[in-house]
């Protein structure tokens, strides 16, 4: 049996989660509106990550015989005006995920779950993964600037990119 903290953790996760996949769904339309659908596709791509994470953690509470509570999840704020400022928000975005993660393995750590600790490690991982490509990301747009040929070399280059879900 998980502990009431840790279950409300997770839940609170699985939010975020949830709320990921409807930021970056909000930033395919973005992109479908700046005719670029190679970087429509990467954050497609994104969507179908983030809904595979928040499906993972709600069967990983299942398993431990906890209980999944759903909540609302809220609209999110597009401010974004160029690629530039979209990927620096999603970098940003990218951060406050890690961290909140890195407070449910604090928790875990604390109550001696081993089960939750190991089963983190993965979300661990994978934030350093995204972090690091979204950091990656925002320094090639920089280096190309927001217009032209280096943008549209990207967008072809987004365009080949596919959603496959990691082996358990």
């Amino acid at each position: 049996m998980i502990s009431e903290n840790i279950q409300a953790a997770l839940n609170r996760q699985i939010n975020k989660e949830l709320y990921s996949e409807y930021l970056y769904l909000a930033y395919a339309a973005f992109f479908a509106e700046q005719d670029l659908p190679g970087f429509e596709n990467f954050f497609l791509v994104q969507v179908q990550e983030e809904h595979f994470h928040a499906m993972k953690m709600c069967s990983y509470l299942q398993e431990r015989d906890g209980r999944v509570t759903l909540e609302k999840i809220d609209a999110p704020e597009i401010t974004a005006q160029t690629p530039k400022d979209v990927f620096a928000a999603v970098l940003a975005h990218e951060q406050f995920v890690t961290a909140s993660i890195n407070e449910i393995v604090g928790y875990a750590v604390e109550e001696n779950d081993f089960a939750t600790k190991s089963f983190l490690d993965w979300f661990v991982d994978e934030q350093v993964e995204e972090e690091d490509s979204m950091r990656t990301i925002l320094k090639k747009i920089e280096l190309v600037g927001e217009q032209g040929h280096g943008l549209l070399q990207l967008d072809k280059e987004f365009a080949q990119r596919t959603f496959t879900p990691p082996t358990q």
